[in-house]
C-alpha cells in the first residue's frame, strides 16, 4: 500500500516552512526487529483470533424465529428447540466477548513499545512499521466488529432470551456449557453499548495514558500523527484506521479531538469520507458522531458540528 498514513497530525506547513511529518509506511514489507518479535507475536496472535471472531460476527443469524416459537407454544418441545438453537450462538457471543479481554490486554503491551522511551513519535513510526501496522489492523477489527454487531439486532435479542431462561431454570453450568451469571452480567453490560469493541479499545488506551502519565504527550501525539492519509488513497482499511485513530485521540487527550489547535486534522478526514460512497462512509460518519467524547462541546467549532451533522 505504500505510503498510505503519516500518523495522526494536522499539517501546517508552508512553503517556508518544512512538513511537521512525513513518515513513508511500507505496510507490506513491515517486519518486527529482535527486540519487537515477542510483542508482535503476542499481537499476532490475537489478530488471528479477531479474523475468526469477525466471521463468527458476520454470520450470525440469530434464533429469532425459534425465539418466538417458544413464546407462542410453552410446549416442552418447542421450548427445548429454541434453547437448542440459542445455547451455540451465547456461545459465540462469549468467545466474541472473551477476544474483547485479550484487545484489551494486548493493547497496552502494544502502546508501551510505540511511546516512551529516547525515540519521538514520529521515529517510532518510522522504525516499528510492524508494530504500526499491527496497531492499525487491531482499529480496523474493531470498528468491523462493531459494525457488523450494529448491524445485528438479534445478537442482544438472543442474549436476552437465553438470561431469561437460564434464570428461569436457575442454571449457571450444565453439559452444553452454559455461562455463569456472573460472565452472563458482564457479557450483558458489553453488548448493550452500541460500540462495544470501541468502548474497549478506548478504555484500554486511557487507562495506559493514566497509568503512564509521563509519556500522555507522546501518546496523544502518536495517535495525533497517524490520521494523515495521503488523499489519492481510499483504501477501506485506512479509512476505517483514520476514524478509529480519530477517535482514540478524543477519547485520551484532555481536550479532544476537535478542539482548535489539536494535532488532527478532523475536517480533512470528514471531507475524505464524505467524498467516498454512502455504503462505506456512513458507517464510519456515524462512529464520529455517536462514540468520540467530545464532539458536542463548547470548544468544538461550529463548522465542525456542521460536517458532522446527520
Amino acid at each position: 500500500m505504500g505510503k498510505l498514513l503519516s500518523l495522526l497530525a494536522r499539517d501546517e506547513s508552508t512553503c517556508c516552512t518544512p512538513k511537521t511529518y512525513d513518515v513513508f509506511l511500507d505496510f507490506e514489507n513491515a517486519a518486527p526487529t529482535d527486540l519487537e518479535r515477542e510483542v508482535y507475536e503476542e499481537v499476532d496472535h490475537v489478530l488471528r483470533q479477531s479474523e475468526i471472531v469477525l466471521d463468527e460476527i458476520q454470520c450470525y443469524k440469530g434464533a429469532g424465529k425459534e425465539i418466538r416459537e417458544a413464546i407462542a407454544d410453552p410446549s416442552p418441545e418447542c421450548q427445548e428447540k429454541a434453547w437448542n438453537i440459542v445455547i451455540p450462538l451465547v456461545e459465540k457471543l462469549k468467545r466474541c466477548y472473551e477476544h474483547s479481554l485479550e484487545l484489551e490486554r494486548i493493547v497496552p503491551k502494544l502502546l508501551g513499545q510505540l511511546v516512551g522511551g529516547r525515540l519521538n513519535p514520529t521515529q517510532h513510526l518510522e522504525t516499528q512499521q510492524a508494530l504500526v501496522k499491527q496497531l492499525a489492523e487491531i482499529l480496523e477489527f474493531v470498528l468491523k466488529f462493531d459494525e457488523y454487531k450494529m448491524k445485528t439486532p438479534a445478537i442482544q435479542n438472543d442474549f436476552s432470551y437465553y438470561r431469561r431462561i437460564a434464570s428461569r431454570q436457575r442454571l449457571d453450568q450444565t453439559n452444553e456449557m452454559i455461562i455463569s451469571t456472573e460472565l452472563a452480567n458482564r457479557m450483558s453490560l458489553f453488548y448493550a453499548h452500541a460500540t462495544p469493541m470501541l468502548k474497549v479499545l478506548s478504555e484500554a488506551t486511557s487507562k495506559f495514558v493514566q497509568d503512564n502519565s509521563d509519556n500522555v504527550d507522546n501518546t496523544t501525539e502518536t495517535l495525533g500523527t497517524m490520521a494523515k492519509i495521503e488523499r489519492e488513497e481510499t483504501h477501506l482499511l485506512l479509512l476505517r484506521v483514520m476514524v478509529g485513530l480519530v477517535i482514540l485521540y478524543d477519547h485520551v487527550h484532555p481536550v479532544g479531538a476537535f478542539a482548535r489547535g489539536a494535532h488532527v486534522d478532523v475536517k480533512g478526514c470528514v471531507r475524505l469520507l464524505q467524498a467516498q460512497p454512502a455504503v462505506k462512509a456512513e458507517p464510519l460518519l456515524n462512529a464520529l458522531r455517536y462514540t468520540t467524547k467530545h464532539l458536542n462541546e463548547d470548544n468544538t467549532p461550529k463548522n465542525i458540528r456542521n460536517l458532522l451533522a446527520a
